[in-house]
């Protein structure tokens, strides 16, 4: 319908008689329910096939809860490495101050990356053979943006925060690190779980966060261990 801007399309049987006819109208039907269903996913929703306002409270919260449950249940995994790292917080305070910038700017660049490859694929613009200038693209993409965002946090912690230089520079690298491996993760992820025969949106934000999360803690708190 797209390459050839048709409004409708026969549908024929075996021996090429027509039995029915498919307009763009119940293309874009299909079109709506499926970016619907991508996109609750996307948000770690279960798919509803009801209006909002039409379904009940019960069955909305249904839908929210069993997801939300297992990212509170990831989040002790994070918890844990906080954990574990206990005595190095308590004798370089200022590193705990830094957790949420780094936490949050993993999360949104592998949530940017995943966006772009979920997009790509559900457009057929992105193959499963695509693979390797895709992670060539998104490292491209990931060097360039961690290095920004790495030069201008270490010139706002020097300025605005009377930290230890090398605090900062230890929050410096892993900015830089983090935000590479959260491209990596971002364009992998939904990738492999084509490969896999999953749905790609399964692999969008949520999950992506929860594993760069943990990636960020681990790679700060051993570059503070070795540093300071």
């Amino acid at each position: 319908f797209q390459e050839y801007d048709l409004l409708a399309m026969p549908v024929v049987h075996n021996e090429n008689r027509i039995v029915g006819i498919i307009t763009i109208d119940d293309i874009v039907d299909v079109i709506e329910a499926e970016n619907t269903e991508d996109i609750e996913i996307m948000a770690a929703l279960h798919p509803s096939e009801g209006e909002y306002l039409k379904t009940g409270i019960w069955r909305l919260a249904r839908n929210r809860i069993l997801w939300l449950l297992v990212m509170m249940i990831s989040a002790t995994f994070t918890g844990g490495i906080i954990g574990h790292y206990e005595t190095l917080l308590q004798n370089a305070v200022m590193l705990a101050i830094f957790i949420p910038m780094l936490m949050d700017t993993g999360g949104n660049c592998g949530a940017q990356a995943s966006t772009l490859i979920i997009r790509g694929m559900a457009v057929g613009e992105i193959q499963l053979q695509d693979w390797a200038r895709v992670l060539l693209k998104e490292l491209g993409v990931g060097a360039i943006v961690a290095l920004a965002l790495s030069l201008v946090n270490l010139l706002r912690i020097t300025i605005f925060t009377a930290s230890d230089f090398r605090i900062d520079l230890v929050v410096t690298i892993t900015l830089f690190i983090t935000i590479i491996f959260a491209k990596i993760i971002g364009c992998c992820l939904p990738l492999f779980a084509k490969l896999c025969k999953f749905d790609p949106a399964l692999m969008a934000s949520p999950l992506i966060t929860t594993v760069v999360d943990a990636f960020a803690l681990i790679m700060y708190f051993s570059m503070a261990s070795l540093l300071l």
